[in-house]
């Protein structure tokens, strides 16, 4: 890792930079990537992140679920930093700054480095002059039929097209991958844990569209006539494409769209900044698509259960927490639906349970021990949904005080499910319900306590999450996890995670839990709960019952019984 860093910093003479920029993303701004630049440069494998490397220093800005993790993986060559403290950041004043223009927006360089130093843009990424960053690029796009997504691509082109024309605009550029996805139907094989298409976008008022792609994986699209011929367009050729449309202006989204793609585009058009629009068509969830998840969601409860069961009362074998995570990939590998995680298993035991994105490495990982609390952070991609899900499990009578935490964190999860969405109807409002009787003993969490879920698509979506300072409005249709913890450095970490989906009868918006597993019962001190946290967990559990029981063997159904 040193000898990395010193070849980079030896590269800045030649390109008159007094440090480079590394952020985590990749050129389509994925959160999950098979090319990783920063874990490259720094070793740091969480999924947020951005380094920056000074001839004397090395700065590393993350947040705070990384704070143990960072420090472990890249404490020896980094000094870690919260990323908030990045903006009007002093460490690197009056200095010249390089970064590739295709891993930064705009809005990224004037938040974080205009205001204090210069930008250099270098469009030979230096990371990948160190170590070439590629990768087998050959999976080919997939369509997804409507009866799968029940949305024709037509009619949500022609959604984008009215969105066009309401704000006098002539061509939006669609820059997320995954947005595209939604909008053609389509899903590829571009990220580790999701069937994301690395393709974009570009839709004109008047319905026509062009496809940026690897011309290559694209074919299928022009056999099942998605596309013509003349709308696949080839990375290399978009500039010259760009010159031959015509029109005024260009809708970009600010978050999405690079330096490197927008400079493209301003050579001939005005460029309006606004959010990409299909975000919010995405995030709300149509019928189809939800009744998609349910029964997705009861194929993952059924792994997770029998997980769950055979860990606590038929494994009698020492197991680390590599042996744990991959015994439920297992279990869910026994539905013929399941292709793979939806992001790495986090499977902490004991103090390892504290550090929020932990990953257990075969290296280095920890037996599970009977005294250890066990933190299972886990999901599917399914044909055809997406799942994500925690549990908190323990393997002989734990501490008093662990109980009661557990408990005050199980407090906040019912709250937020029980949450009235016609008074808390945005994500900053829902948080402060998880929350409150963790404060009332002046504990709390560094994480958000709930992010937005795609369809077989990113288990992390937004615009809407529920965090101390979303104030996106919770609507029909729309699906985000309910994930309040508490973790001590060094001792345990306690999450308890569901998917819920906003549900509407009668003008009354409520969530619907779609996560079906049983919350562990020894972990929870029944004095701390009101009667009606107790009719939540009853009902939830003959819920769980309900839908799953079928699928499990006696023994299992049994035990699952015990939890009513």
């Amino acid at each position: 890792m040193n000898n990395r860093i010193k070849v980079l910093k030896s590269k800045f003479k030649e390109y008159k930079i007094d440090g480079y920029i590394v952020p985590k993303n990749d050129d389509y701004f994925n959160e999950y990537s098979k090319i990783n630049r920063l874990k490259t440069i720094s070793n740091f494998s969480g999924s947020a992140g951005l380094a920056v490397i000074l001839k004397n220093e090395n700065y590393l800005f993350t947040d705070g679920r990384y704070k143990i993790q960072s420090q472990i993986e890249s404490g020896k060559n980094f000094k870690i930093i919260d990323y908030e403290k990045i903006i009007d950041c002093k460490l690197f004043k009056n200095l010249t700054l390089g970064i590739d223009p295709k891993l930064i927006t705009y809005n990224q360089t004037k938040k974080f480095f205009l205001k204090n130093n210069k930008i250099r843009f270098i469009v030979n990424n230096l990371i990948d002059e160190i170590q070439n960053q590629k990768i087998k690029d050959d999976f080919p796009f997939f369509t997804l039929n409507k009866n799968i997504v029940g949305e024709s691509y037509t009619s949500k082109i022609n959604k984008i097209s009215k969105y066009l024309k309401k704000n006098r605009s002539d061509y939006l550029f669609i820059s997320a991958p995954e947005n595209v996805a939604w909008i053609l139907n389509i899903r590829g094989g571009d990220s580790p844990n999701s069937p994301i298409p690395n393709c974009r976008l570009i839709i004109s008022k008047n319905k026509k569209i062009l496809l940026i792609s690897n011309v290559k994986k694209s074919k299928k699209l022009i056999k099942e006539k998605i596309i013509k011929s003349n709308e696949l367009i080839n990375i290399k050729d978009f500039s010259k494409k760009i010159l031959q449309l015509k029109g005024e202006n260009f809708i970009v989204d600010g978050k999405s769209c690079s330096i490197y793609f927008e400079n493209l585009i301003k050579s001939k058009f005005k460029i309006i900044k606004r959010v990409d629009p299909t975000y919010y068509l995405k995030a709300i969830k149509n019928k189809t698509e939800i009744k998609n998840m349910i029964d997705t969601h009861i194929i993952d409860g059924v792994a997770l259960t029998k997980f769950i069961y055979w860990m606590k009362n038929v494994n009698k074998k020492k197991i680390n927490e590599v042996q744990a995570q991959n015994k439920l990939e297992k279990f869910r590998k026994m539905n013929k639906s399941y292709l793979y995680p939806s992001f790495d298993t986090i499977a902490g035991s004991g103090k390892n349970g504290a550090i929020v994105h932990y990953r257990a490495k075969k290296e280095n990982c920890k037996i599970i021990k009977k005294k250890d609390i066990f933190l299972c952070d886990s999901g599917g991609q399914y044909k055809y949904g997406t799942t994500d899900v925690t549990r908190t499990i323990c393997f002989s009578k734990p501490k008093s005080t662990i109980k009661d935490i557990f408990t005050k964190v199980l407090k906040g999860h019912i709250a937020v499910a029980n949450t009235n969405l016609k008074i808390d109807n945005i994500g900053s409002k829902i948080d402060k319900r998880a929350r409150q009787f963790l404060k009332k003993s002046n504990l709390d969490y560094a994480h958000g306590t709930g992010h937005g879920v795609g369809f077989f698509l990113n288990v992390h979506e937004g615009p809407q999450s529920i965090s101390k300072i979303n104030k996106v409005k919770i609507k029909e249709g729309m699906i985000l996890s309910n994930e309040p913890g508490y973790y001590k450095k060094d001792s345990f970490g306690i999450r308890i995670e569901n998917l819920v989906y906003v549900k509407k009868i009668k003008r009354k918006l409520f969530f619907k839990n779609l996560t079906l597993a049983p919350i562990e019962k020894k972990l929870i001190n029944d004095k701390l709960l009101s009667s009606a946290e107790k009719d939540y967990l009853f009902r939830y559990h003959m819920d769980v019952y309900c839908k799953i029981s079928k699928y499990l063997n006696l023994s299992e159904r049994k035990w699952l019984a015990s939890f009513i």
